[in-house]
């Protein structure tokens, strides 16, 4: 290590919340720089050594993460002004000071902790999941054909990191739009042989009410930010001509229950 790095510093401003009724505040912190940091790394720093820049101690910064190889969609925050995963997001590639704050479009809880029950109530309201009984022995599931099961395998990679609704301008606390994510999981497991048994009444879901695919704006934020690259405009494209022909069986009724 030269003395120049030795002696580099990373600048952080942070936006703490103390808890859900309390004022948002910046605090700013210095910390050592070490080669190939990422923001956790940053961050596990700061709480190993809870003092700010102006050499207050101050209490540890509150955040979420588990496996830090954005596999667990936990880590996600606001970092320069993009929803990211923090664990991918590498010191030397950030501009400074480094500016993190809580992805606004969910409760927060504390600091740049995050309260995401809103898309998994939404993965529930679609009935995101594969249906069956495991209480005998099935056998082996049906074969897919290999070319969907290619695109339903890109699909398949969403790990309900919350950075597609944070994105996008038509999640907010003013409507119940279950954005993006929940979509494109409707789309998965509609593709499933086993799973669309439940595809009609998925369509039905978000073509009703509140919170449904009419909901969306098209403005492709999601799939600008998404960090597994899931084609999620692809996916809606593909639920508007579903729910279209959806529609006319229901008017015009059809034997065919999926």
């Amino acid at each position: 290590m030269t003395t120049e790095t030795q002696n580099k510093m990373i600048e952080m401003i942070i936006v703490r919340q103390a808890d859900p009724e309390s004022e948002p505040f910046e605090e700013k912190f210095s910390i050592p720089y070490r080669s190939n940091m990422n923001v956790i790394s940053a961050l596990m720093e700061i709480r190993r050594n809870p003092v700010n820049a102006a050499g207050e101690d101050t209490t540890p910064v509150a955040w979420d993460a588990s496996c830090l190889e954005e596999v667990c969609g936990a880590c996600s925050m606001i970092i320069n002004g993009k929803p990211r995963q923090s664990c991918t997001a590498l010191i030397d590639k950030l501009e400074q000071p480094i500016r993190l704050e809580p992805m606004n479009t969910f409760p927060i809880m504390r600091d740049l902790t995050v309260d995401r029950s809103r898309m998994f109530d939404s993965l529930k309201r679609v009935k995101a999941w594969v249906p069956i009984d495991g209480t005998y022995d099935l056998g082996p599931g049906p074969r897919m054909p290999e070319a969907k099961r290619q695109w339903a395998y890109e699909l398949s990679k969403c790990m309900s990191c919350g950075v597609c609704l944070q994105a996008c301008p038509n999640v907010n606390d003013k409507t119940e739009f279950i954005g993006p994510a929940a979509l494109s999981q409707v789309r998965l497991f509609n593709a499933h042989p086993t799973g669309a048994m439940h595809k009609a009444e998925r369509l039905q879901t978000i073509m009703d009410g509140d919170g449904g695919l009419a909901q969306c704006g098209n403005s492709q934020n999601c799939v600008e930010s998404c960090p597994k690259e899931i084609p999620l405009t692809t996916s809606i494209a593909a639920l508007n001509r579903e729910t279209t022909l959806q529609s006319f069986k229901n008017f015009f009724g059809s034997d065919n229950t999926v």
